[in-house]
């Protein structure tokens, strides 16, 4: 029921749109298997089959990242961050994943301005003593400019592409109505689990949308690490800064891909800066539970005196203290080879895992585990560890949560930081201190006392609250007013199937009486006639046959369907 629930012709017409970019790249037959393209020329839409060019030699991965990049900047944004994903898709996928760019061009000045000046409460020119017209960098959300603040401050101001909420928006509500068509029509799609991915990718982009967020995240996480006065975020400036704009302190440094700039003769000690970085974010995500989810050179800049500054923190993650307890658990278990503990945190991880052979991954994963057994700690690559556990969750089909995706893939990206700086960086050697510490300090008196004091806390307010629970539950049971709720999977397409079933044989039922109906009026003689034959038995005779072939043609096709299928 896509076509119907669309509130807007504006959805129709990108839906159309949508649906023609998939046909080109050689998906025709997913629209047709989902049965788009007959609900969009019922609606007075058709798509261009013959627009298809020739793909046969490329790739899927390649078709698909090619579509994404056409699509524009939500779907781009939706590709980068399936490339977060190793836990879904294998390394031919994420690698096109990660090329991945929104190729949008900057904004003119003149088209930001009425909105940049009801964001600032005036012109430019007017609140930063310089504002430069020509954007630093270009995205596909917002724009950067440089500008100078009236006390000589050297800041960059982040504003919100005009009108982008709106185009999002619209396209999130699709790829919603999407994500669900495909999980009910397509069962080879189930594992990937679309909509739970569409639902982490909304709420991902409509916290990136919200400029004054990202800072609020900046300034957080500057307050958790002020205990490594070498780590540097950038100043916000509140008073200039809100949702559609925001302003922070310019880095001034020598960006993260630059490392051929990182000489001791400038000052920089790059095993110093890869043990630094490891100690932030391993802090982070082990102690705070907030980290910068995309710490790639681009968001890294080296400053002097061997300190390290991280910018745009428009992706963050989050991490429950009951999620870092089990984080703390695995990462403990991969380090010191503790094959049982691996496998139990990834089996809750893994959650509810109907026809898994659990017996099997929990053998797989203590074999994987166990193969580092004897291989020095210095050797082991934790990274890489983490990549080939996801790999196995990847082959029983089975998905991580959303924000350990998101950690995971951070710490793929710190390693990789770390040894391009220092190839005798070693990731392990910088976790093991600090994950022992943080479980020396979890089980301390005072810890223990405090989380006993909560538990039992929690317990008496549950005591407290069952006597009225219970009269409730028995004041409805007499009332005849006691529900329970049974979830049937996939009952709405059982019943579409009786109700096209039904339709068929209210169908068939009419063609026997046509027949019926027509045989007899042939024995009346007299009468308009056609053809030499009674008109009236003839005409029957011919209903019967149309909606007999009409009846054949719809059987034919469902079977074909689940032929497909």
């Amino acid at each position: 029921m896509l076509i119907e629930t669309l509130g807007a012709a504006h959805d129709l017409g990108r839906l159309k749109e949508i649906l023609g970019v998939m046909v080109r790249h050689g998906f025709g037959d997913t629209v047709r298997r989902l049965g788009l393209a007959d609900k969009l020329e019922r609606a007075g839409q058709a798509l261009h089959w013959n627009l298809a060019g020739d793909l046969t030699r490329i790739e899927p991965p390649v078709q698909v990242r090619l579509a994404l990049e056409e699509l524009g900047p939500t779907f781009v944004k939706f590709g980068q961050l399936l490339a977060g994903r190793a836990d879904l898709f294998g390394p031919d996928w994420i690698a096109e994943f990660e090329k991945l760019h929104s190729h949008v061009p900057a904004v003119p000045l003149e088209t930001l301005r009425p909105q940049l000046c009801e964001d600032l409460g005036g012109e430019p020119e007017e609140v930063f003593a310089r504002f430069d017209t020509e954007p630093l960098a270009a995205a596909s959300i917002a724009q950067v400019h440089r500008a100078q603040m009236h006390d000589g401050s050297a800041v960059i101001v982040k504003i919100r592409r005009p009108g982008i909420s709106g185009v999002i928006e619209a396209d999130l509500r699709l790829l919603e109505r999407l994500a669900a068509l495909a999980e009910a029509e397509l069962p080879a799609l189930k594992p990937y689990r679309p909509q739970q991915l569409v639902r982490e990718f909304a709420r991902s982009l409509r916290r990136e949308l919200d400029l004054a967020g990202e800072c609020r995240s900046a300034e957080r996480i500057a307050g958790n690490l002020t205990s490594l006065p070498f780590i540097v975020v950038p100043r916000v400036y509140w008073e200039h800064t809100s949702e559609r704009i925001n302003v922070q302190e310019l880095i001034q440094g020598v960006p993260g891909g630059q490392l051929d700039a990182l000489t001791p003769e400038a000052g920089f000690d790059r095993t110093v800066l890869a043990q630094r970085g490891a100690q932030a974010v391993l802090k982070m995500i082990v102690q705070d539970g907030i980290f910068h989810a995309d710490p790639h050179p681009g968001n890294v800049f080296y400053l002097e005196g061997n300190r390290i500054a991280f910018i745009d923190f428009g992706m963050v993650g989050r991490l429950s203290q009951r999620r870092r307890d089990e984080l703390l658990h695995m990462l403990l278990g991969l380090v010191e080879r503790q094959p049982q503990a691996v496998a139990e945190v990834l089996l809750d991880w893994a959650g509810d895992a109907h026809g898994v052979d659990l017996g099997q991954l929990e053998t797989e994963v203590e074999a994987f585990v166990d193969q580092y057994h004897g291989v020095p700690l210095a050797q082991l690559q934790l990274g890489q560890m983490l990549a080939d556990v996801t790999a196995i969750l990847r082959e029983h089909h089975l998905g991580l949560p959303p924000d350990l995706a998101l950690l995971i893939k951070a710490f793929i990206s710190l390693e990789g930081m770390g040894r391009n700086l220092d190839p005798e960086f070693h990731m392990t050697s910088e976790a093991l201190p600090l994950l022992r510490q943080v479980v020396r300090a979890r089980y301390q008196p005072r810890a223990l006392a405090g989380r006993a004091w909560q538990t039992l806390g929690r317990a008496l307010a549950t005591i407290e609250q069952l006597p009225d629970d219970l009269a409730r539950l028995l004041r409805n049971a007499r009332r005849g007013r006691l529900q329970v709720g049974i979830e049937v999977a996939h009952l709405k397409r059982v019943g579409d199937q009786i109700d096209r079933s039904a339709n068929r044989l209210s169908m068939a039922l009419i063609i026997a009486a046509l027949i019926v109906g027509s045989s007899i009026v042939m024995t009346v003689q007299g009468g308009p006639t056609l053809f030499g034959l009674p008109a009236f038995g003839f005409l029957g005779f011919f209903g019967a046959v149309v909606c007999g072939l009409w009846l054949v043609r719809a059987i034919w096709r469902s079977s074909h369907h689940r032929d497909d299928d």
